[in-house]
């Protein structure tokens, strides 16, 4: 009987349709407002917006037309030395002269650079072939130095011309002096075998120790210039090393590569 009433009550009493309607709570108003921008701008950036990582390899700064190495014509004792490490000579120059029963062969720069290695030592006894000294290609002494990078081959085809690079030079430590700042200058698309690294760059260890992990791909770095730095170059720290860098340092390059498109539309 109570319940009889209480629904008789209820069809009796006129609809509340003066009374506003409260669908949510002011604060559910300024979430979903929210998560509409949120949205909207997280489409605008996957749209046009970019993905960017480092990649990071082994590497040495040189000179663009790299070294080449003297080795001995002949058999015999090393018996004059003309030239010392350090030391800019033309082409043609006197280095050493070697003597054997037959003759003294004086052995000449091929090309204009400076001696970066002397192996062969007053007094020394050389077999045919033997290594005698490293020079490395420069004209001049103000000839600016770049980076040659080392890398993977699989990751050759990521990289482009004019990419940002950041060095770690070995003579500079980072914690104390920042990071060399460079470009990509050119990639090559050839990976390249221990022996052409090794002759580029005057050095069968450094052949050895690039193509460790198979056949690499040179990448060569353009170094940012200052003028207001002692070693010439630009530095992510104010000032850089308060000396000179110096060409067959090492370093490790970490390229800055930029994935445009971070999200590939499917279109029918």
């Amino acid at each position: 009987m109570q319940f009889r009433q209480k629904a008789l009550s209820k069809q009796q009493s006129p609809e509340e349709l003066d009374v506003p309607v409260r669908f949510a709570r002011p604060q559910g108003g300024l979430v979903l407002a929210v998560t509409a921008a949120v949205m909207a701008v997280a489409c605008f950036w996957a749209v046009t917006g970019s993905v960017t990582s480092k990649v990071n390899m082994p590497g040495l700064l040189t000179h663009a037309e790299g070294s080449y190495i003297l080795q001995s014509p002949v058999a015999g004792q090393v018996n004059a030395v003309f030239a010392k490490e350090g030391d800019l000579l033309p082409k043609g120059a006197p280095l050493l002269s070697i003597r054997n029963a037959q003759k003294v062969e004086t052995v000449r720069t091929v090309a204009a650079g400076r001696v970066t290695a002397l192996v062969a030592a007053m007094g020394g006894v050389v077999a045919t072939g033997a290594d005698l000294a490293t020079v490395e290609r420069v004209d001049g002494p103000d000839e600016p130095l770049v980076a040659v990078l080392y890398a993977p081959g699989s990751s050759g085809s990521t990289i482009t011309v004019g990419s940002a690079v950041d060095l770690t030079v070995q003579s500079a430590p980072a914690q104390q002096f920042g990071v060399l700042r460079g470009r990509v200058l050119s990639v090559g698309r050839v990976p390249q075998t221990r022996r052409q690294i090794s002759a580029f760059l005057g050095d069968s260890q450094l052949g050895e120790q690039f193509s460790a992990q198979g056949q690499p791909v040179p990448v060569v770095v353009q170094l940012d210039r200052s003028t207001s730095t002692t070693s010439g170059y630009t530095w992510s720290s104010a000032q850089g090393p308060p000396y000179a860098i110096d060409s067959t340092t090492l370093v490790s390059g970490a390229i800055h590569l930029t994935a445009q498109r971070p999200i590939d539309w499917l279109l029918p």
